[in-house]
């Protein structure tokens, strides 16, 4: 069962893959393309050579982002499905299309908006080439203990269940979760290395962008892949209910 699940994990991711693509390309793209213009007149102004474009922007926007895009939707369906997976009928008494909700919702919150909180996305021209490497290990730290901090709230929440009700141990847990992180987020080191004359607009529209791409990859695993795993879990329900057969 766990490797059918898995199996129609990938195929949301592919379906959200194909669909986040499409809304990249069409809104993010044109962004890039104006970032990097930036860079560039940037690099001209103080005299810089400009750099050689090894990959070219139409290979970049066009097949490159497109087997980014899949080969991360795809694993990412299939993440999903095994943690789907382990928290039904463990952790969860709801049906597979809500418990496929849930786990998206959680997902999106602990793994996208809590780190971009933080450590929002950059377009090109926005961020020192130097201190690269310490953002990435800052925003993947990030992420790293949010999901931490959301199965521990998840646990603290069933323990706090039988004493003071589901609703209650939720939200009591929901509260924690969101100080730990606050506190968290507040000792981090901040980063801000955007250029003074950068464009607001082109940077908000960027960040949105990256949020939306991300609304479309969860939302469409959690409802796909919640519809696909119900279907499959009422039939093989139904064929260990089945009477056995009486012969005359």
């Amino acid at each position: 069962m766990v490797g059918k699940l898995l199996l129609r994990g990938m195929l949301a991711g592919l379906i959200a893959g194909v669909l986040v693509f499409a809304f990249a390309h069409t809104f993010g793209e044109p962004l890039v393309d104006q970032a990097i213009g930036f860079e560039e007149a940037a690099a001209q102004a103080a005299g810089e050579a400009a750099e050689p474009e090894l990959v070219s922007r139409a290979t970049q926007a066009g097949i490159g982002l497109f087997t980014g895009v899949m080969a991360y939707s795809i694993a990412i369906g299939g993440i999903f499905a095994l943690v789907f997976a382990f928290v039904q009928g463990r952790v969860s008494r709801l049906g597979a299309r809500a418990t496929s909700a849930v786990i998206a919702v959680a997902a999106f919150v602990a793994i996208v908006i809590v780190p971009n909180i933080k450590y929002p996305a950059n377009p090109p021209a926005v961020g020192s080439a130097d201190t690269i490497g310490v953002r990435t290990e800052l925003f993947f730290l990030m992420i790293v203990v949010s999901i931490a901090a959301l199965v521990a709230a998840i646990s603290v929440a069933r323990r706090l269940a039988p004493r003071f009700g589901a609703w209650n141990g939720a939200i009591a847990a929901g509260l924690a979760y969101v100080v730990f992180i606050g506190l968290v987020q507040y000792l981090l080191p901040a980063i801000n290395e955007v250029p003074e004359n950068y464009s607001a607009m082109v940077l908000w529209r960027f960040r949105t962008t990256s949020i939306g791409m991300h609304v479309i990859l969860w939302a469409v695993i959690g409802l796909v892949f919640g519809a696909l795993a119900e279907r499959k879990l009422g039939v093989a329900a139904g064929i260990r209910r089945a009477p056995a057969p009486v012969f005359h």
